[in-house]
């Protein structure tokens, strides 16, 4: 049974999100790396790719938020606050690289939190050990994801590589900590479907 408190405190984090600057406790990786010339038309494909980045990061933060409102246990409760404190860091680095590149965030971002944010808390409601699970496959899933991005990333933006760089990372390792904290692998009905959903999502963001 959810407290008021706690709806109340996942509310104030939810505006947080939308509304509020990210911060981050790190540096941004790339900080030290000159912002190079680029083609008008190069510069909007990176600030684009960092738009739907950001996107993705606003659903994990809204993932792991609902998430963390219906896990039962302790343990799997603090591996994804964890997480979110560090998808919080990767908002923080792919909002201010978007407005070095000249671009915007998508004006869908309330509709993708509040989404992922259902789908967070209903992955809750399940039991720990698919809340864990779906916590690994929606990492597993947006390491491919930056895998791609990677490559298409305009070569000469390296400011905006080392930030996807670090991300990957931090991605594979809650992954890693999900699994480690008795996460089950999701069937695969389930793993297609966020597949898909992911994909109506990244076509979306890139253009609005």
């Amino acid at each position: 049974m959810l407290d008021l408190d706690r709806l109340i405190i996942g509310f104030d984090k939810g505006l947080r999100t939308l509304l509020a600057p990210a911060q981050s406790l790190r540096h941004t990786p790339g900080d030290e790396l000159p912002d190079a010339e680029m083609p008008a038309s190069r510069r909007a494909l990176a600030a684009a790719l960092m738009r739907v980045n950001h996107s993705g990061e606003i659903c994990a933060q809204a993932l792991y938020q609902g998430q963390a409102l219906t896990a039962r246990d302790s343990a799997a409760k603090q591996a994804l606050e964890q997480a979110a404190r560090e998808e919080t860091e990767h908002l923080a680095w792919t909002e201010r690289r978007i407005e070095e590149l000249g671009g915007r965030k998508s004006a869908l971002n309330p509709l993708w939190y509040a989404g992922s944010f259902a789908i967070g808390a209903i992955s809750g409601l399940l039991g720990d050990k698919w809340n864990l699970g779906f916590l690994a496959e929606t990492e597993h899933q947006v390491v491919k994801h930056l895998e791609g991005h990677l490559q298409r990333l305009p070569q000469e933006d390296q400011k905006s590589r080392a930030i996807l760089e670090q991300m990957k990372d931090d991605e594979a390792r809650h992954a890693t900590s999900a699994l480690r904290h008795g996460g089950a692998e999701l069937p695969l009905p389930a793993k297609l479907a966020m597949r898909l959903s992911s994909k109506v999502m990244t076509k979306t963001a890139f253009w609005i």
